[in-house]
């Protein structure tokens, strides 16, 4: 299954790739409690950002962020959590970004698209749960006739 299939999966490169998305997962799962742990704050900030239905939007945005994050540390579907993750940054750095500007939604929010884009285009790297269900499921495909 090519949406498991990570672009390096030995040596130091493998490694790195892991380094980088378990710590933008470590990461990313600790923004979603925020959203989580003072979701009146984050609920108004969303409203000033001209978020619709911000009560809503911060339980949504954060619940992606936290399946998805979690989904980052163990290397267990990447790419689409690494897709989900991209579509909430841009919202992030289209909203926050353009109202209050900042370090973190003008610096760290533009990083870290930055790392799903990458985990995007190589996978999950190793160690990681992708590599395993793509064996898994590699030798539970039927076989074509002539192979």
């Amino acid at each position: 299954m090519r949406i498991l299939h990570s672009r390096f999966e030995q040596g130091p490169a493998a490694i790195v790739i892991a380094m980088i998305r378990i710590g933008a997962g470590v990461v990313i799962t600790t923004i979603s409690t925020g959203k989580f742990a003072d979701h009146a704050a984050e609920a108004m900030d969303f409203d000033r950002y001209g978020v619709p239905v911000p009560d809503f939007a911060v339980y949504a945005v954060g619940t992606i962020e936290l399946i998805c994050g979690l989904l980052l540390i163990a290397g267990l579907l990447t790419r689409p959590a690494a897709a989900a993750l991209a579509v909430t940054l841009i919202g992030a750095i289209g909203t926050a970004g353009r109202v209050e500007g900042g370090s973190f939604n003008l610096g760290v929010a533009p990083a870290l698209l930055v790392v799903m884009l990458l985990l995007l285009w190589v996978g999950s790297g190793r160690p990681a749960v992708d590599p395993i269900l793509e064996r898994h499921l590699g030798s539970q495909s039927p076989r074509r006739p002539g192979e």
